[in-house]
């Protein structure tokens, strides 16, 4: 993630993070189309959000696949505003 990081800052004026919640496992994601198990932990999607903070380099991001209609409790919803605020540099881990 840190090459990634270091590679796609070097190479333009900032970087646009596109997070699918369908990336994370459902355990922790159920509200999403296509839910897949094996997907990103909590603790993976904080990290990878908190190294994009540090980064210093995000300039754009948006969150697609949250559906309100296959979740449960508002997990996924309130697991996607969790992930923007750490991508935008609150510390959880």
């Amino acid at each position: 993630m840190r090459e990634a990081l270091f590679i796609a800052g070097k190479a333009s004026d900032g970087i646009h993070l596109s997070l699918d919640m369908d990336a994370l496992d459902p355990v922790h994601a159920p509200g999403v189309g296509t839910p897949v198990r094996g997907g990103l932990t909590y603790r993976e999607a904080h990290m990878v959000m908190e190294l994009i903070a540090d980064s210093g380099h995000l300039i754009g991001m948006d969150v697609v696949e949250v559906n309100p209609i296959l979740d449960r409790e508002n997990a996924t919803a309130l697991l996607a505003v969790e992930l923007v605020m750490s991508a935008l540099g609150k510390k959880i881990i």
